[in-house]
């Protein structure tokens, strides 16, 4: 059957505690964020993504959003990704419409762009034309999925802080 991207589900919540652990393993943040969930069961965590499709209980400031994972025939979560339904004016220079992450043991696989390409499917049948992507300038890896899925630079955003935002849209 192959990798897949699929919306959590309690049937997964093995798996994801496993996922989680081994961002904290290796000292990283969990991208995507939105996976963070202090204090929260499984289950309330999931209902809250569920939720969120539909804008309800969000934060001030975010838009619905959906959360998927990749997972392998052995129901390995390899990857998540986070795809926003629309931009705000935050999100136009920061964020974009999907942000995603791979798991630190299954990097440099070809999941970050296998991710993508998915994410942009679903982006697609929301009635998006063109998605917006965005990277720091630094992440070499992430510049190079979002090519890999025809991204298209764009102008690039300075954060207050000095950071520099690659933005790249790509065709639906």
């Amino acid at each position: 059957m192959g990798n897949q991207l699929v919306k959590p589900t309690i049937a997964l919540e093995e798996a994801f505690n496993d996922y989680i652990n081994e961002w904290k393993e290796y000292g990283e943040k969990l991208v995507p964020t939105v996976l963070r969930r202090p204090g929260d069961n499984f289950e309330v965590f999931i209902e809250k993504l569920l939720l969120a499709e539909r804008g309800i209980g969000i934060p001030e400031g975010w838009v619905a959003n959906s959360t998927y994972l990749l997972v392998n025939d052995n129901q390995r979560i390899l990857g998540a990704c986070h795809i926003r339904h629309e931009l705000t004016e935050t999100l136009l220079n920061i964020g974009g419409h999907v942000g995603y992450g791979v798991r630190p043991t299954e990097r440099g696989k070809g999941y970050a762009s296998e991710i993508l390409r998915l994410a942009l499917l679903k982006v697609k049948n929301m009635g998006v034309e063109q998605a917006l992507i965005t990277c720091n300038e630094n992440n070499i890896a992430s510049k190079k999925v979002i090519l890999n899925n025809g991204g298209v630079e764009g102008q690039s955003f300075v954060e207050e802080d000095g950071n520099v935002v690659k933005r790249y849209w790509i065709e639906l």
